[in-house]
């Protein structure tokens, strides 16, 4: 939801906390650098001696190359993300996987473990049998193996952390909103585990699901009852990320954690109003500076 002119005074309150110096943004048709001792670089033209950006992004230097990279773009891939997808289409020995990115990712057949969990060359049965494994609107969590010329991905999930997930919540934020960690799968304490996607899905679950899963990925638990504390926790956790996406917030655990934290002194439904979504990023913020300054 868009914020309203009375928001004025928090967006102000969230400026107050960050950097002193905070990158510039330029927008479409803005001089980035007067002169031609600089080359063009991706984001930008050339115009009368000036070079312009062609996007709205933050401006870098790589050598004597100007490049303005843009905040809001589809989901660029690389070997060893961990990524959220949903598949699309099924093709021969292979399924095609809606990643966020320009281009869908190819999952092939012998990059999956097969339901028994043994170690075999797919044979022609496997392959007539796909749509058992996966199908179109399937959610799964997947491991980028390669990036091809086109920037396409191949995907694949031959680890038990990886393959089709069951319940849950699904939320689509900017990928560079999610921060890069050494892992991507969170347990909270408060029952509700996320797997942050490097390509902007974060898929919200409870914990109680994960310690159920058998080890060949493809468990139907459409029957598992999911409490109702449970529901609520996804609801809010869903809510709280939301609010920090809607502010440009960094999204990783801890981030998470303390908007969950601040969170409860509104309801649920309470928590996608303007007001409380300017409260909850800006307490968020405040908390993680005043961490980074104490550490």
């Amino acid at each position: 939801m868009p914020p309203t002119i009375r928001l004025a005074s928090e967006r102000v309150e969230l400026r107050k906390v960050q950097d002193d110096n905070p990158p510039k943004i330029y927008t479409p048709g803005e001089v980035v650098h007067q002169g031609t001792d600089y080359l063009r670089g991706h984001g930008t033209y050339l115009d009368e001696d000036c070079v312009k950006s062609s996007v709205a992004g933050i401006c870098q230097k790589i050598n004597k190359w100007l490049i303005v990279r843009p905040i809001k773009k589809r989901y660029n891939g690389e070997v060893g993300d961990v990524v959220v997808g949903r598949i699309s289409d099924l093709q021969m020995k292979r399924w095609r996987v809606d990643t966020n990115a320009r281009l869908d990712s190819i999952l092939l057949l012998s990059s999956v473990n097969l339901p028994t969990g043994e170690l075999r060359r797919r044979s022609a049965e496997d392959e007539a049998t796909m749509r058992k494994y996966l199908q179109e609107g399937d959610l799964i969590c997947a491991e980028v193996q390669q990036v091809f010329n086109d920037h396409s991905l191949s995907l694949y999930t031959r680890s038990l952390k990886y393959g089709k997930l069951g319940q849950g919540t699904l939320v689509k934020v900017f990928p560079s909103l999610v921060k890069r960690q050494k892992t991507h799968f969170h347990d909270f304490p408060w029952g509700t585990s996320a797997i942050l996607g490097n390509n902007g899905y974060i898929f919200i679950y409870p914990t109680s699901q994960r310690s159920g899963k058998e080890g060949d990925g493809y468990k139907e638990d459409a029957e598992e009852t999911i409490t109702l504390e449970e529901r609520e926790n996804i609801a809010r956790v869903r809510n709280c990320i939301v609010a920090l996406a809607h502010y440009k917030q960094m999204l990783y655990d801890t981030s998470i954690a303390v908007a969950f934290e601040e969170s409860k002194k509104y309801e649920i439904t309470q928590l996608l109003t303007p007001e409380v979504m300017a409260k909850i990023a800006s307490v968020a913020q405040q908390s993680l500076l005043q961490h980074s300054r104490n550490h």
